[in-house]
């Protein structure tokens, strides 16, 4: 996605030349895809790089990482659930095998 974003970007200051317009499009596309487009990826790198990776060296897609967190905090929310209303939570487990 980063290629194909720096190759326009070229494109337009080349094009840019002859209309300056198009310089404030590559200015533009530059922003957008700093503000959105690697936003997903910087979020997972700085994880990684604080000793989140796996055991291979390699680092997780920041997609999973962010399953994962969700995972986890959902189930650290049940537990929080079952610790604070025993009584509910064995309701709700009996209706759920019934």
């Amino acid at each position: 996605m980063g290629t194909i974003v720096m190759s326009g970007t070229v494109v337009l200051v080349i094009l840019g030349f002859g209309n300056h317009l198009y310089w404030l499009a590559a200015v533009a596309v530059l922003f957008l895809y700093l503000q959105y487009g690697r936003n997903a990826s910087a979020s997972g790198g700085g994880a990684a790089g604080a000793g989140g990776g796996s055991s291979s060296g390699g680092s997780m897609p920041s997609d999973y990482r962010a399953y994962r967190d969700r995972r986890d905090m959902q189930a650290k929310w049940e537990r929080r659930y079952r610790r604070e209303r025993p009584l509910e939570a064995r309701r709700q487990q009996r209706e759920k095998s019934s």
